[in-house]
Order: C-alpha cells, then structure tokens, then sequence
C-alpha cells in the first residue's frame, strides 16, 4: 500500500522559515516526479514546486520562486520542501504528490498545516 506522510507543519511568524518532509513507502518510486502542492481555505488545491526523479530538475510557482526550495533523497524516499521568508499568503494544507507521467500515477499524502502570523 502507497503511503505519503507529510511532516514538519506548524505555526510560525511572517518572515520566519519550516522545512516539510515527506516520506513515501510502499512501492518503488523510480522515475516518480515529486510534488508539492498547497489548498488554503475557501481555494482551491494549487501547485507550489515539483522535482524530477533523473537530475532533479525543480519547477515552482512564481509565487514562491526564490522563497521556497524543493529536494529529494532517492535513496530514503524523501521530499523535501525548505520555505523561507514565509508570509501569511502560504498559509494553507501542504501536501505531497508522486506522480508517474508515463503511466498517470498519481497518489497523495493526508497534508500538514502550515499557519503563518503577520
């Protein structure tokens, strides 16, 4: 069985910084993309920053471009995701996505909560 655990939410400050994990289990994740992706309340579920299994190319929004930093650890099955300079617009449930283009695999983690206070 497929499982992503996302960790690391919290509360912090504007302008403060959290670093969200995720661990994946139940299946080997070669060549899976690795995604982030974010839903604040009243929104809808939007993409925050993604990374390639082959070279670990990173892709992210405009709206955290700069700010946050996604990386993976093939090896443990781990994503990460470093935010920075947090402001109180990334305020949403973070989750984490495996997808497999080739086959249009997609599983999801249950998200964490990220609060930041202005």
């Amino acid at each position: 069985q497929v499982q992503l655990v996302e960790s690391g939410g919290g509360l912090v400050q504007a302008g403060g910084s959290l670093r969200l994990s995720c661990a994946a289990s139940g299946r080997t994740f070669t060549g899976y993309t690795m995604g982030w992706f974010r839903q604040a309340p009243g929104k809808e579920r939007e993409f925050v920053a993604a990374i390639t299994w082959i070279g670990g190319a990173a892709s992210y929004a405009d709206s955290v471009k700069g700010r946050f930093t996604i990386s993976r650890d093939n090896a443990k099955n781990m994503v990460y995701l470093q935010m920075n300079s947090l402001k109180p617009e990334d305020t949403a449930v973070y989750y984490c996505r495996a997808y497999l283009p080739s086959a249009g695999s997609r599983y999801w983690g249950q998200g964490t909560q990220v609060t930041v206070s202005s």
